[in-house]
């Protein structure tokens, strides 16, 4: 079954200032990767549709979106916080990234698509139930989550995030659902702080000391993740695909290599054909050495594609 690329122009429109790390060419080095590889032509491209409020009010309270909506600007910049920065297009692309994680989930959920990767900005994962912050407005990856749970009926539901910083924003609106499992590893200490805190049975968090490797983070999936995976079941994986861990990056100090994204995706496609009809959905997070970034990102859609 074909796999889905689903992303939009409008992403590309978004832009906080110039040298700002999370730039229009992260979607652009994917892009030009997929070309060069020459998978392009087998995967099915989607254009993502705009979020509706309704379906960001799964995970975000009612005056933080209006809030985003109501200050979003016609010329200059609106600060959300020191770092995150809405622009004149800021708003279209970030609806155009959460729609594309509940597109996502519609086709994969309904068979159109077994799995499907969402090539998207701005990420999401830090963005919390009242509160934008670390580059992320809406947390794509958490509305698809709850849109599986509400609009399908979907009881178990795993969110697994390998980017290297701790996903502060989807762990706080995940709360202790009892529905959601959540995952992660993480370079420890590293931005937003220490926010991670594991809850048995409903929170996995892994974190990594600066110059762990290969090893130690196969290691934290293989002892940590997947048991927790296979003791929850889920009936779909959504993955917060984020590839600042790679040892390129000069962001963090994590060093795993291109193939650590082939293995951590293999794995976590090994449970979804075990417990959840082999659907996975997942959508970009970090990730800011373009060459580094296009190849990791290559590697895990190839994975997804079992190639």
């Amino acid at each position: 079954m074909t796999v889905a690329i689903i992303s939009h122009s409008d992403c590309l429109k978004h832009e906080m200032q110039e040298g700002h790390p999370e730039c229009p060419e992260r979607l652009s080095a994917i892009q030009d990767q997929l070309f060069a590889s020459g998978i392009d032509g087998f995967l099915q491209h989607v254009d993502a549709p705009l979020a509706k409020h309704h379906q960001l009010e799964l995970a975000h309270d009612s005056a933080y979106i209006d809030s985003i909506f109501d200050n979003a600007p016609t010329e200059g910049l609106y600060h959300v916080d020191p770092d995150t920065w809405m622009g004149k297009h800021t708003l279209a692309a970030a609806l155009r990234a959460a729609g594309a994680v509940i597109e996502a989930t519609d086709r994969v959920i309904t068979g159109q698509n077994e799995r499907a990767f969402c090539n998207v900005r701005p990420p999401g994962h830090h963005a919390e139930h009242d509160q934008g912050m670390g580059f992320c407005f809406f947390n794509n990856i958490v509305i698809g989550a709850l849109h599986a749970i509400e609009h399908y009926g979907l009881s178990k539901v795993a969110v697994v995030d390998f980017d290297v910083h701790h996903g502060n924003g989807s762990e706080d609106i995940i709360g202790d659902n009892p529905h959601i499992l959540y995952c992660s590893t993480y370079q420890d200490q590293l931005y937003p702080g220490d926010t991670g805190d594991s809850r048995e049975g409903l929170v996995t968090n892994v974190p990594l000391k600066a110059g762990a490797g290969s090893r130690e983070f196969r290691d934290a999936v293989t002892n940590h993740w997947l048991p927790a995976l296979r003791e929850f079941q889920p009936e779909i994986i959504f993955i917060s695909a984020g590839f600042d861990a790679h040892i390129e990056d000069d962001m963090a100090q994590l060093e795993l290599f291109d193939g650590d994204y082939v293995w951590v995706s293999r794995e976590l496609g090994k449970v979804a054909d075990e417990y959840a009809e082999g659907r996975i959905v997942s959508a970009l997070e970090g990730g800011y050495i373009l060459s580094a970034l296009g190849r990791s990102a290559v590697a895990h859609i190839k994975s997804l594609m079992r190639i």
